[in-house]
């Protein structure tokens, strides 16, 4: 799994098991290894914790421990990017961000100018390795992250290791509980990571100017009231208020789309509804680092965790100036621009990703 080959690799270190034994097991492979907490924003108090929990668990393994601070450039590139995101009506991704731009930006930059020969994460992703490294889908398929990685490009994937890729949770536990590492029965962290338990529609009232507005079905009929539309994200189903129907009760309705200039939301009735369908979206920002031609058909998904699902990836640009076409084989739900799609070949191979227009 891991070269035995003596090398240096720092280890982005967050606090909890995963990468606290992702740690544990380049060290015991033979790997020079240094632990790194990234400092980052927080509002909650919990990266203190986080921190402290990394510096035990590296100095029970025995490796040296250093934090780096990346608190103002992770505000601007990451927090302020989400801000920003939904103020003008798009549902950004703040986890794909700070990957591209702190965890494989600015941290590789700093750990390879330190003589670093890699980084690692605690990312279950499988790196393929070779003249054309690319990423592949982790063994454990209901923890793999690939889905936040496809911005890497080759030129950052020759320099990462990730040890989880080929074991799945259960077991980095056991690994974990044998080793002695604190964080053995620490709960996963859930949410965007610098809120922590934070409410994400509280902190974005702080930050964006937002007005009561108007609930309104598929048809144009007012439905209702919402507390501001840029607060709200495509397929969800809480946060407004609709008027009840005469002589029935209001059925689930979600969000279809939203206009922020004109602060309406519109909402559909029914989980199934086809206006919560898309089948052929755009993509601005595209990485690929699987090359193909003009077309190719690929596995993709939308979303975090939804299965993967056929579809024909297409330039319809140029050479010089691409343009991307992503056609699902089966339209997709709560397809919500800002976010990502994320394409794979047979196999698992991650050919690439963009941000659905």
């Amino acid at each position: 799994m891991i070269s035995k080959k003596k090398k240096s690799v720092f280890v982005g270190m967050s606090g909890g098991v995963d990468s606290s034994v992702a740690a544990f097991l380049l060290k015991k492979s033979g790997y020079d290894v240094t632990g790194v907490f990234i400092k980052c924003y927080n509002i909650d108090g919990c990266a203190e914790r986080d921190a402290e929990d990394a510096r035990r668990v590296a100095e029970h393994i025995g490796i040296p421990f250093y934090v780096f601070d990346f608190e103002k450039e992770y505000k601007k590139k990451v927090v302020d990017y989400m801000i920003e995101g939904y103020r003008t009506g798009l549902t950004p991704n703040p986890d794909v961000m700070c990957n591209r731009e702190i965890k494989f930006g600015l941290f590789l930059k700093r750990a390879l100018s330190l003589g670093a020969d890699f980084v690692a994460t605690g990312h279950y992703v499988e790196l393929v390795s070779g003249k054309a490294p690319h990423l592949k889908i982790a063994k454990d398929t209901n923890k793999d992250q690939s889905y936040f990685l496809w911005t890497l490009t080759p030129n950052e994937l020759k320099h990462c290791i990730f040890p989880l890729g080929k074991i799945k949770k259960p077991e980095v536990r056991i690994i974990a509980k044998k080793a002695g590492l604190s964080t053995a029965e620490k709960k996963d962290s859930q949410g965007i990571c610098f809120l922590g338990m934070f409410d994400v529609k509280d902190f974005l009232k702080q930050k964006i100017k937002t007005k009561n507005g108007y609930v309104l079905g598929t048809d144009g009929e007012m439905m209702g009231e919402h507390e501001g539309a840029a607060l709200y994200t495509i397929g969800q189903r809480h946060g407004f208020t609709l008027s009840a129907k005469k002589g029935s009760e209001t059925k689930p309705h979600y969000v279809v789309s939203k206009d922020v200039k004109k602060n309406i939301i519109v909402v559909a009735e029914g989980s199934e509804n086809p206006s919560l369908f898309r089948k052929e979206l755009e993509l601005s920002g595209v990485n690929i680092v699987i090359p193909f031609t003009k077309k190719a058909s690929v596995m993709a998904r939308v979303r975090y965790r939804q299965p993967i699902s056929p579809a024909i990836l297409e330039n319809i640009g140029t050479k010089s100036k691409p343009r991307y076409k992503l056609s699902f084989k089966k339209s997709q739900k709560f397809v919500a621009s800002g976010q990502s799609a994320v394409f794979y070949k047979g196999g698992g191979g991650l050919v690439g990703g963009g941000i659905i227009v």
